[in-house]
């Protein structure tokens, strides 16, 4: 759509409603430069907002950070970039990362990304703020994180402290097994609250939850109150299904688990990376749910196949095999050697390397080109940390260990896909950047109600590819070549990639986190539950007159 350069139109995703939305004028716009020279001009561009449909050849002035014309008119700044035959997009939001590591985030820069989040997993709770020291001032992108489920799990149950998810992954491979297996006392469910709100109340973006790895721990009481625990800050639960990967009635019925107590809750949810049998249903509900006015999405990764720890509890025999139907030796592959396992080379593995990364293929290849043509839905990478992680900056892409190749061609391959199956380009950029900012934006953080759009005033998140040529490279033998097509990606305002290089030592990355703020925490509580949604009569129990309510307790203990 070409729109003038007069108005821009403004849709609102929630009520279909339209409305104008005026840009600067010619003679403010001039006056601005006249008064601060740019630091930047992106000249001949085609510059695209998906926020508000626009979409023409234009010129961008970018200084201190932020966009400050978008303009027909000629522009100079301290550097020129010629954009013609490029597409002049919002910096690519990737909210489910768990590489948040330089190496990590040089290969995501490659794929268009200019933000990465880690909101799935996420950080022990008591370690947010150690998290977000961690990377002031040293980070190529933007980064943020949710307070973690599972760490918090392992912290009460286990006893296992982490600082960051590379490592934190580890304990998936120790003989501790409480964090996936254990029903908490009421008390310990209680200490596991406390932590998640701990990050919570330090900034944390959200709660994550890998509920698919600790299925037979976790009650579906423990599920509604870590959720009634970010909705009390009115921020997201982000979850791994209950039953993901599974057929599709479980996966459905996992996802109805996490809506239902968002609906009850008021509170906002995320549906990770929901590209498994059953996403068309899970597609509807999103929609439905978010028609009613509820801040709920999805995220999805474009390829048949996942990535996970050869331990996970949904690959053993009785659940893989005999309950779901697929086979070991065309379904689970090696991430390192590429070789596909068998019953017994697995159970011989896990021996010797429990959480060992393997490659799992559940879908048919149709199906992605599906999700892409999915409104309302988000790419997200799922990228997972490398093994060892202890790479240089400058390693060569080719010479680190293999890794699935969402890590480094998600974003770049959902908008090849999008080329070469007819979607439009800018239900693909919504998918890049405005479908992750939008609701992002709706809970009242301010980092995310800048980004995201190719707007003045917004901050100068930006990535320049071309849409003719733009590809992912990155396959399931070589997961770590970098994508191409995409020569400038712009972070806050500075060049980080500068055709087609990542330039070392830059790191204009900001936290994407919500302000500090006092405990929300609301633990359980037996007699206040029971005062709350007990309204019985006087001869309640037994008919005797004034006698106390006969109730089971475990109906509200965190292991029922």
């Amino acid at each position: 759509m070409i729109m003038s350069d007069s108005t821009i139109t403004r849709r609102d995703f929630n009520t279909g409603a339209t409305a104008a939305a005026a840009i600067v004028g010619t003679a403010g716009r001039a006056l601005a430069q006249s008064a601060a020279p740019l630091d930047l001009a992106i000249l001949n561009g085609r510059v695209m907002d998906p926020e508000t449909g626009f979409d023409q050849v234009a010129n961008v002035g970018v200084k201190d950070g932020r966009i400050v014309s978008i303009t027909t008119e000629e522009l100079s700044g301290a550097r020129t970039i010629d954009a013609s035959g490029h597409v002049v997009a919002p910096g690519f939001i990737d909210t489910h990362f768990h590489w948040p590591r330089a190496i990590g985030n040089k290969i995501a820069l490659r794929d268009g990304r200019t933000t990465v989040m880690d909101l799935e997993m996420g950080t022990l709770g008591t370690l947010v703020n150690d998290w977000y020291a961690a990377r002031e001032g040293s980070n190529q992108t933007n980064y943020g994180c949710a307070t973690s489920h599972e760490f918090a799990r392992a912290f009460v149950l286990d006893g296992i402290t982490t600082t960051d998810t590379p490592e934190a992954l580890n304990h998936r491979g120790s003989d501790k097994t409480g964090w996936s297996s254990t029903r908490p006392s009421l008390e310990q469910g209680n200490a596991i609250l406390k932590v998640i709100d701990e990050g919570l109340a330090a900034g944390a973006i959200g709660m994550g939850s890998t509920l698919g790895y600790m299925r037979d721990g976790v009650s579906a009481r423990e599920v509604f109150e870590v959720q009634r625990t970010a909705g009390n800050y009115g921020r997201p639960s982000a979850f791994h299904f209950r039953y993901t990967p599974g057929t599709d009635t479980q996966e459905s019925n996992g996802i109805q688990e996490m809506l239902a107590n968002a609906a009850a809750l008021g509170a906002p949810a995320i549906a990770c990376h929901f590209n498994n049998p059953g996403y068309n249903l899970v597609h509807e509900l999103l929609t439905r749910m978010r028609e009613r006015g509820m801040n709920v999405w999805g995220e999805l990764y474009p390829y048949v196949a996942g990535s996970t720890a050869l331990n996970a509890v949904f690959l053993e025999p009785e659940v893989w095999v005999q309950q779901l139907g697929y086979k070991y030796e065309d379904t689970i592959q090696d991430a390192l050697t590429g070789e596909f396992y068998t019953q017994e080379t697995r159970a011989e593995m896990i021996k010797k390397e429990p959480a060992r990364l393997v490659q799992v293929y559940k879908m048919p290849p149709e199906a992605v080109t599906d999700w892409l043509k999915m409104p309302g839905v988000a790419i997200a990478s799922d990228t997972m940390p490398i093994a060892g992680d202890g790479f240089a900056w400058d390693t060569p892409y080719e010479d680190l260990p293999n890794s699935h190749p969402r890590g480094a061609g998600s974003f770049a391959r959902a908008l090849r896909m999008g080329r070469e199956n007819g979607i439009p380009l800018m239900q693909s950029l919504a998918q890049t950047s405005w479908n992750s900012a939008r609701p992002l934006s709706e809970l009242g953080l301010k980092s995310m109600q800048e980004r995201g759009r190719m707007q003045e005033g917004m901050v100068a998140d930006i990535t320049i590819f071309n849409p003719e040529t733009v590809k992912d490279n990155a396959t399931y033998e070589k997961g770590t070549l970098p994508s191409e097509g995409i020569p400038y990606v712009i972070v806050n305002g500075t060049v980080v990639v500068d055709d087609s290089e990542v330039l070392k030592d830059v790191n204009p990355g900001q936290p994407i986190r919500f302000e500090p703020q006092e405990s929300l925490l609301q633990p359980v509580d037996v007699a206040a539950w029971t005062q709350t949604y007990y309204d019985v009569p006087q001869d309640f129990g037994g008919g005797v007159p004034g006698s106390q309510p006969v109730y089971d307790k475990r109906v509200i203990r965190c292991c029922d």
